[in-house]
């Protein structure tokens, strides 16, 4: 049995999909205990080590794609219970975990970001986010739980019209006839993994055993584009002028103290205003997978519900 915890989301929903077209058997877990036809649905808050504990089956494949509130102290309180609850019930149950991680924890990084770079975080969320890896490395090297880590850059896709930032600032603003929006410099390039490429590859670690006990960088396109880059692209796609409207550091810090999303959000305007590049050749060679071009997979996005 393949089980997602936090199910429904940008990865979690095309990842069922994905293992339900593998004739995989696929648990689908969430608060709201709702799942898509053929994928049984299980209520569950991972806050709670006896939820977790009844939702993962003996000898499964775990998942572990929780989406948090994007609030620091909600990350400070909930990622380090919710790793704690989900790494005990897969060793008490002789179960696998996937572990969807993001860059964060790199902090600001001067090339392409690996495997291999340091931990070094630059912001609240990428301490964060270091803490719980620690935490889930230490539990692997001691052998109470086996688990892979699959890190992606910021992704963009269908299903993703929610939470991701390319979906909201481009896709969505561009259809509704408004200019698109780029944080702080529209000419740094940026990588953006696609939720289609992401639901395949986790189901291709899930398969391979010697692809746990390590980090993933999950397939992301290249070269990375630039903001203004992926607008055109964009605009080209929903058949509309490539207007593009710059949000610079200073208005979201200023924004940031009054509107607390804005404030989450300026801590991590070092990953816009310079390169942030992922390299995912190591999936690549070892999966033989090649990631869907930028152009592409915005297209496919644009048709997708924005």
């Amino acid at each position: 049995m393949h089980i997602i915890l936090g199910a429904g989301g940008a990865i979690g929903t095309p990842l069922a999909a994905e293992l339900l077209t593998r004739q995989q058997k696929v648990r689908a877990v969430s608060r709201s205990g709702k799942a898509q036809a053929g994928i049984e649905a299980v209520r569950a808050d991972l806050n709670q080590p006896d939820d977790v504990l009844r939702a993962v089956e003996p000898g499964s494949t775990v998942y572990l794609l929780a989406g948090l509130k994007y609030d620091r102290r909600v990350w400070q309180e909930q990622w380090p219970r919710i790793m704690r609850n989900v790494v005990r019930a897969c060793s008490e149950k002789g179960a696998r975990l996937i572990f969807f991680d993001n860059v964060y924890l790199y902090g600001r990084v001067d090339g392409p970001m690996t495997e291999e770079t340091p931990v070094r975080p630059t912001s609240g969320k990428g301490e964060i986010r270091a803490g719980i890896i620690e935490f889930l490395q230490n539990e692997m090297a001691a052998g109470r739980v086996t688990a892979a880590i699959a890190r992606s850059a910021d992704f963009y896709g269908p299903h993703a019209d929610k939470t991701s930032p390319a979906s909201i600032m481009v896709f969505q603003r561009l259809a509704a006839g408004k200019s698109a929006q780029v944080l702080v410099d529209p000419d740094t390039k940026h990588s953006y993994t696609y939720t289609l490429d992401c639901a395949k590859a986790l189901c291709l670690l899930a398969d391979a055993d010697d692809a746990f006990g390590q980090a993933w960088h999950l397939p992301t396109a290249r070269p990375p584009l630039t903001g203004r880059e992926f607008i055109a692209l964009a605009a080209e796609a929903l058949g509309v002028a490539p207007r593009v409207s710059v949000l610079p550091a200073w208005m979201m810090r200023t924004l940031g103290l009054v509107v607390p999303m804005m404030r989450e959000l300026a801590e991590m305007l070092y990953q816009n205003d310079s390169d942030y590049v992922v390299d995912s050749s190591k999936f690549e060679r070892r999966f033989a997978f090649t990631p869907t071009p930028y152009a592409d997979g915005i297209r496919a996005s644009t048709r997708a519900p924005l």
